[in-house]
């Protein structure tokens, strides 16, 4: 899938949910989007305080919405084909497993900082590959907010929706994620990275250079970061603080720490507490020297650091797989690719590659060929440019 078609796909998806919405419950006041992302370097990073380079995609969850006049929210997923209904005066914490965690998350946590949410009705139709590490739950749950604040005339910024809708996936969804995932999806520009400070949700736009594309490739082996492995990442990174505060007190998470403070405090740790703080404290200096790379149109060092990214999260985060694995190696021996390495939080979903435009093609066929002859899988490419963050849809 190229951009021209996920720009008609787009076309199509707010017709569906229109017309689908004027079906079930009568006119939208408005449809809203919100896009997934890709992470081009800084992985598990952001629940550490540290640095990420995400940047939007042009694959959009949608949510038509219209007030109703009872404490009512209804919703219904054509994804899924299911009406969920819920009462906003009783929303409780904790996951169901349903789709609807997001959506009901994100009206529990506003209705808990006091926002005057209304009834409403809303259709979503997601865009976003699911399970593919590329966020379609963070889209749903920007795009649900934008929905429920505008329907309640109630006004937030974006980093208030961020935050948010990070604590409604904390608390209702139950994955203990960062805030990246929400962050670029508000916060999206066309054409660009955004290196974000995760700590003081600082930022900066970074253009992305016109001579590649960003080619995404899904080995279609699915993970669910709520299974357990992405919070057990969570709890040894914590337990590395703990550990490191006994010398440090200052440290207050690992993006606190350098390699060579790591190295000195670190060595009686446990081995994998230790080989998990090492990655992320590694990935936090490529990021920020990935970052100078961008500025200065230095592909090959940006894509030497990818690849650099996705060795320390093979062996020593171990979030990788054997089908993420072969992408990345495929991926490298192809002519015109400047960076691979597994994007998401891991355990199957997508690699990203940095690709020369005039290379895309052949790039496509080889991979798809080879990954297909190894694994009897055929893989979903996606060949995106940065896309702009959430919005009302106008047209």
């Amino acid at each position: 899938m190229d951009q021209t078609d996920q720009a008609l796909n787009g076309q199509a998806t707010v017709r569906l949910v229109s017309k689908e919405f004027n079906k079930r419950y009568g006119e939208p006041i408005g449809i809203f989007r919100a896009p997934g992302r890709v992470n081009l370097i800084g992985e598990h990073t952001d629940y550490n305080d540290g640095f990420v380079m995400p940047a939007a995609l042009a694959f959009y969850a949608y949510v038509g919405v219209a007030p109703r006049g009872d404490r009512t929210l209804s919703v219904y997923s054509l994804d899924f084909g299911e009406t969920r209904n819920f009462d906003l005066d009783h929303l409780e914490p904790g996951p169901s497993g349903n789709w609807s965690d997001y959506v009901r998350g994100v009206a529990g946590v506003l209705r808990s900082q006091g926002h005057p949410i209304v009834g409403a009705n809303l259709v979503i139709k997601g865009e976003v590959p699911i399970g593919a590490g590329l966020s379609s739950s963070a889209a749903i749950e920007v795009a649900t907010a934008l929905s429920l604040l505008t329907v309640s005339n109630i006004n937030m910024n974006r980093r208030e929706v961020a935050l948010a809708c990070q604590r409604a996936e904390h608390e209702y969804a139950g994955t203990k994620c960062g805030v990246m995932d929400q962050f670029i999806s508000g916060f999206g520009r066309a054409n660009h990275a955004l290196l974000l400070d995760c700590r003081s949700l600082d930022y900066e736009l970074l253009e992305i250079d016109e001579r590649v594309r960003i080619v995404i490739c899904n080995t279609m082996v699915k993970h669910e970061l709520a299974s357990g492995e992405y919070n057990q990442r969570w709890a040894d990174c914590e337990a590395g603080v703990r550990f490191v505060q006994r010398f440090l007190p200052e440290v207050r998470a690992l993006r606190d720490l350098n390699l060579s403070q790591l190295a000195e405090y670190g060595t009686e740790m446990p081995s994998v507490i230790y080989r998990r703080c090492r990655h992320v404290v590694s990935e936090n200096a490529r990021v920020l020297e990935a970052a100078q790379a961008l500025h200065a149109s230095q592909l090959e060092r940006f894509g030497a650091l990818m690849g650099g990214s996705h060795i320390s999260l093979r062996d020593d985060y171990e979030v990788s797989c054997h089908e993420l694995d072969l992408m990345v190696e495929l991926a490298n021996h192809c002519s015109g690719v400047y960076g691979a390495r597994m994007t998401g939080g891991g355990f199957g979903g997508c690699t990203v590659n940095l690709v020369d435009a005039d290379a895309v093609d052949p790039f496509k066929a080889t991979v798809a060929r080879e990954y297909r002859n190894a694994t009897g899988l055929q893989p979903e490419i996606y060949v995106c440019a940065a896309a702009e963050g959430a919005g009302e849809v106008t047209s």
